[in-house]
């Protein structure tokens, strides 16, 4: 399974892609695979100030609806609009074009809290 070094993991299988004061955030591909096809993405806190680990959407499959996490607080200030027409890229692609929310990280040393890829790799075995 494809587990990026360049990023950081939550427990609940969010990652985080930091870049300056803004970062991404996703869902791990053993997430994706976990949850099937994906077929809607529910994002209401786009421009909210939310903290870590707090609910920021959820993401619908075929058999199940999942509660998306922010591994890292901060304001949501994009939302993969991408994902409106293709869902499906978080199943193809979920480092790359099938991110979830960009946001304006609030405490970057968040992100020290976080799992590396040697972590995630040993928590999903």
């Amino acid at each position: 399974m494809n587990i990026p070094e360049n990023l950081k993991y939550s427990n609940d299988h969010e990652w985080l892609r930091m870049e300056g004061e803004f970062a991404y955030v996703g869902i791990t591909a053993f997430a994706a695979n976990e949850l099937g096809d994906i077929v809607f993405l529910d994002i209401p806190s786009e421009g909210e100030t939310l903290e870590q680990n707090e609910v920021f959407g959820s993401i619908e499959a075929v058999k199940t609806v999942s509660d998306l996490m922010l591994p890292v607080g901060g304001e949501v200030v994009e939302f993969n609009t991408e994902l409106e027409a293709n869902p499906a890229l978080v199943n193809s692609d979920p480092y790359g074009e099938g991110w979830i929310v960009k946001i304006k990280v609030t405490n970057p040393a968040e992100a020290d809290t976080l799992l590396d890829a040697a972590a995630y790799q040993a928590l999903i075995g």
